[in-house]
C-alpha cells in the first residue's frame, strides 16, 4: 500500500531478563527505547512512540532488585507521551523470590500498573494480559479476556484489536511447538481482527514464520537475552552457536483504515531486518498473506551459485572441520544445512548432522564451519552440504568434498 499514512506507531519486546546485577540486558533495553524514539522522529510525518509493551520475562527470577532496576531503566528511557505496559509470566513469578502472590504485589508496587489492562490508544484497543500459574490462564483471567475483547469488537469491528501475552499460542509463531499455550485459542478465534503479540520462545523476529496467519494474526517478539530456536534435530541443540548475541524488537504502525505495518529491528546493528510485514484489512482472513497454504505453495529452493565451495581443513585421525560458503535464495535467508559424510568406497552414510545458517543475526556470516567428530582413522570420505529453506524445499545442487582422515 503506497499510501499508507500512520497515525499510531509502537515498540514491542520481550525476554528481556533483567538480572540483580547490572548485565548487557539492561544496556540493550534502554538502547531498544532509545532507538525507537530515533526511528520515531525520522519519520517524514508521524514522529510519535505512542506506546511501549514488554510482554513478559523482563525480570529473571522477580526479584526486588531486577524489578526496581528495571523501572529505572524506564524512568531513564521513557520519554513524555509514551504509554508504557508490561505483563508478567513464570519468570517474574520465580519461587524463589515469593512466586506469583509476591510478584503481583510488587508489580503494582513498583510500576503502579495492573497486570492485565485494556487501554484506548489513538482509537485502538490494546489488550495486554499476564499469565497465572506460570504460563497458564486460569477460567477467571479467560473470562476478562472474552469480556474486554468483545468491548473491544464491539467499539469498531473494522480495526484491529492489539492483544498481548507472555507465551506463544500454540500451533502459530515459529517457537510455539515448545512454548506455546492453547488454552485462550477458542476464545481468540472468534476475533480474527486480533494482532496477538507474544514472546517465551527467544525465537528470532526476523524468521519469516515469527508472523502466521490463519484465525487472526500473531507475532513473535523475540529477545533482548539470547537465542533459542524451535527445531531439535542441529547438532548444538535449540540454543545455536553465539546465541548471546541477541536483541530484536517490533516496530508496529498502524492508519486511519486498521491497516497495519510491522517492521523487525536488530537493536544490535540499529538496522531493519529486510521485512515489512503488511496486514491490510486484519479483520478479513481472506486478505491474509502469511498463512501456511499461500507460503508453502510459493515456497522456492535455495541454491548454491559458481562462486560457492566447500572444503576440508584441520584433519585428524578423528575429525575434521567442514567449511562452506552460504548458499543463496529469493526473499527469504537459507535456513539450515545437511552435512552428509559417505564413505568414499562404499558411498554408504558415515556421519550425518543438520547446522543452522545463523539467519538470526543482521551481519549474516558469508562461510560457515563445523567440527565433525568420530571419524575413523586412514579413511577416505565425501562430504556434502545441502541448503533447505523455512518451507520444506531443500537445493538441488550440494557442495562436495573429498577427504582422508589420517
Amino acid at each position: 500500500m503506497d499510501n499508507f499514512t500512520p497515525v499510531l506507531r509502537f515498540a514491542v519486546v520481550s525476554d528481556i531478563h533483567y538480572e540483580d546485577a547490572p548485565t548487557v540486558e539492561r544496556e540493550r533495553f534502554e538502547k531498544a527505547v532509545n532507538s525507537a524514539y530515533k526511528i520515531s522522529q525520522s519519520h517524514p510525518t508521524y514522529k510519535n512512540l505512542d506506546a511501549l509493551y514488554v510482554v513478559g520475562d523482563f525480570a529473571t527470577s522477580g526479584s526486588e532488585i531486577q524489578m526496581n532496576a528495571f523501572k529505572e531503566s524506564i524512568d531513564k528511557a521513557l520519554k513524555s507521551g509514551t504509554v508504557v505496559t508490561l505483563t508478567m509470566a513464570s519468570h517474574e513469578f520465580n519461587e524463589r523470590n515469593g512466586g506469583e502472590v509476591a510478584a503481583l504485589e510488587k508489580f503494582g508496587r513498583i510500576f503502579a500498573m495492573q497486570p492485565d489492562t485494556h487501554k484506548l490508544i489513538n482509537g485502538f484497543h490494546f489488550i495486554a494480559v499476564t499469565t497465572t500459574h506460570g504460563c497458564h490462564f486460569n477460567d477467571e483471567k479467560k473470562a476478562w479476556i472474552a469480556e474486554q475483547l468483545r468491548a473491544a469488537a464491539a467499539d469498531d469491528a473494522k480495526k484491529p484489536i492489539f492483544f498481548f501475552q507472555h507465551p506463544h499460542i500454540s500451533g502459530t509463531v515459529y517457537g510455539s511447538a515448545n512454548w506455546g499455550e492453547d488454552e485462550m485459542t477458542p476464545i481468540l478465534m472468534d476475533y480474527p481482527q486480533i494482532i496477538d503479540f507474544s514472546g517465551h520462545s527467544h525465537a528470532p523476529i526476523n524468521d519469516p514464520r515469527s508472523i502466521h496467519q490463519q484465525h487472526f494474526t500473531c507475532l513473535g517478539t523475540g529477545t533482548l537475552s539470547y537465542f533459542e530456536l524451535d527445531e531439535f534435530d542441529k547438532i548444538y541443540g535449540t540454543c545455536p552457536p553465539n546465541d548471546e548475541n541477541a536483541a530484536q524488537m517490533l516496530i508496529v504502525e498502524a492508519d486511519a483504515q486498521g491497516n497495519v505495518r510491522v517492521y523487525p529491528y536488530d537493536v544490535l546493528t540499529e538496522n531493519f531486518f529486510p521485512y515489512t510485514w503488511e496486514i491490510d484489512t486484519p479483520w478479513e482472513p481472506s486478505s491474509f498473506k502469511y498463512t501456511d497454504e499461500i507460503r508453502l505453495t510459493g515456497a522456492v529452493k535455495p541454491y548454491f551459485d559458481s562462486s560457492c565451495e566447500a572444503c576440508v581443513a584441520d584433519v585428524t585421525e578423528n575429525t575434521c572441520t567442514i567449511d562452506f560458503s552460504q548458499a543463496k535464495i529469493e526473499k527469504d535467508y537459507v535456513n539450515s544445512y545437511d552435512i552428509t559424510l559417505k564413505y568414499a568406497d562404499s558411498g554408504l552414510t558415515a556421519k550425518r548432522l543438520s547446522v543452522w545458517s545463523g539467519y538470526y543475526f543482521y551481519n549474516m556470516p558469508e562461510r560457515l564451519s563445523q567440527e565433525i567428530t568420530g571419524l575413523t582413522p586412514d579413511t577416505q570420505y565425501i562430504a556434502e552440504v545441502r541448503a533447505n529453506s523455512f518451507w520444506h524445499t531443500s537445493s538441488d545442487d550440494i557442495l562436495t568434498v573429498r577427504f582422508a582422515t589420517k
